[in-house]
């Protein structure tokens, strides 16, 4: 297991990071995720934990809040201190029936910080992370939320998750001026199925040092190698029943196809090869993982393993390739006279 800062910070990380969305259940889409027990759960953590991981990601909303009770005990029964495990959740979701039960606003942020300690059983959040970009609340009101509890002791660092380029810039360069917290990391969608990020959000990141913590690097399981063009799946596969996130699935089957070739040349499962390409992107921080079982567990974990020649990198960039888009092909032609030459 190899570990990188957290963002500009001194934090280390684990490149991959255990995410809790199996744990527990519950109505709506949670009746389609894992559905662990806090026994279940308690080896998958141990698991995760003894194999180096040490980064767990949950979230509020996760199974109504059971995600983060069951998550906090499993910690406890690791046997491992809670020094040793950088703790992230996130808030924003609809926790409650009331109109502010949900949100980004410093009233909600307040609220569900608090709830979140209790529910984790624990002091403080290592990093806290708003789950979604509020087009109600203005930026200034979350960022100085989030500055006063990093300044109460309550949380360490703060993130954000499924935000546009223009409104992160914007909120570090409020946290600039003001001098408030600076964001650290960036949680986002991101596979070879879906490479969205690098038009305008990767060279922001790379730009500003926020670390990016990617979730669902196998597309809902679609980039396991399991599903067939029709979308057949295994019994009981979650995208059968929640067909999640959104993917152009002519080129992920394309992309799928040639992840297979290069699978059975290493002797790995296709969803190894889907992970082992997104985490050897440079700008990628941690990957998120879930696991309903341990022999999934472990098939994840060994993609750390799985080392891509040149070669096999570029077939999979070949296939897996953005369409180009404006302004994107105006910049490259307008850029190519003053950029330096490669020598001859």
């Amino acid at each position: 297991m190899r570990y990188k800062t957290l963002g500009g910070t001194g934090l280390l990380v684990s490149e991959l990071c255990l995410g809790t969305m199996t744990f527990g259940s519950g109505d709506g889409i949670w009746a389609h995720m894992g559905r662990l027990d806090q026994s279940a759960a308690d080896g998958i953590v141990a698991r995760a934990l003894d194999a180096g991981i040490n980064f767990i990601d949950t979230a509020d909303v996760y199974s109504e809040g059971l995600s983060e009770e069951i998550t906090g005990r499993a910690m406890v029964n690791s046997g491992r201190k809670r020094s040793d495990v950088v703790l992230a959740t996130k808030a924003y979701g609809m926790v409650g029936p009331g109109p502010n039960d949900r949100g980004a606003s410093r009233g909600h942020i307040m609220d569900a910080v608090k709830a979140s300690l209790k529910r984790l059983g624990t002091d403080y959040i290592d990093l806290y992370q708003i789950h979604a970009l509020d087009q109600v609340t203005p930026i200034e009101e979350t960022l100085r939320a989030l500055d006063d509890l990093v300044r109460q002791g309550h949380v360490r660092y703060v993130g954000v998750s499924n935000w546009s380029a223009w409104t992160i810039m914007k909120a570090l360069g409020l946290a600039d001026r003001h001098g408030w917290t600076r964001p650290a990391t960036l949680q986002a969608y991101y596979t070879i199925a879906g490479r969205d990020l690098e038009r305008e959000i990767v060279p922001l990141l790379e730009a500003e040092k926020l670390g990016l913590m990617v979730w669902s690097p196998l597309a809902g399981g679609l980039l396991s190698g399991k599903y067939d063009r029709d979308g057949n799946g295994p019994p009981g596969a979650r995208r059968a029943n929640f067909d999640f996130p959104p993917v152009d699935k002519e080129r992920a089957f394309a992309s799928i196809e040639v992840m297979r070739e290069i699978a059975q040349a290493h002797g790995v499962s296709v969803a190894r090869i889907a992970l082992a390409f997104v985490l050897h992107q440079r700008f990628v921080m941690s990957v998120i993982i879930g696991a309903k079982t341990n022999e999934q567990l472990d098939d994840n974990l060994a993609a750390t393993e799985v080392v891509l020649s040149a070669e096999e990198l570029a077939r999979l960039d070949a296939v897996s390739a953005l369409p180009r888009e404006y302004p994107g092909w105006m910049i490259e032609r307008q850029s190519a006279a003053r950029l330096p030459q490669p020598q001859g």
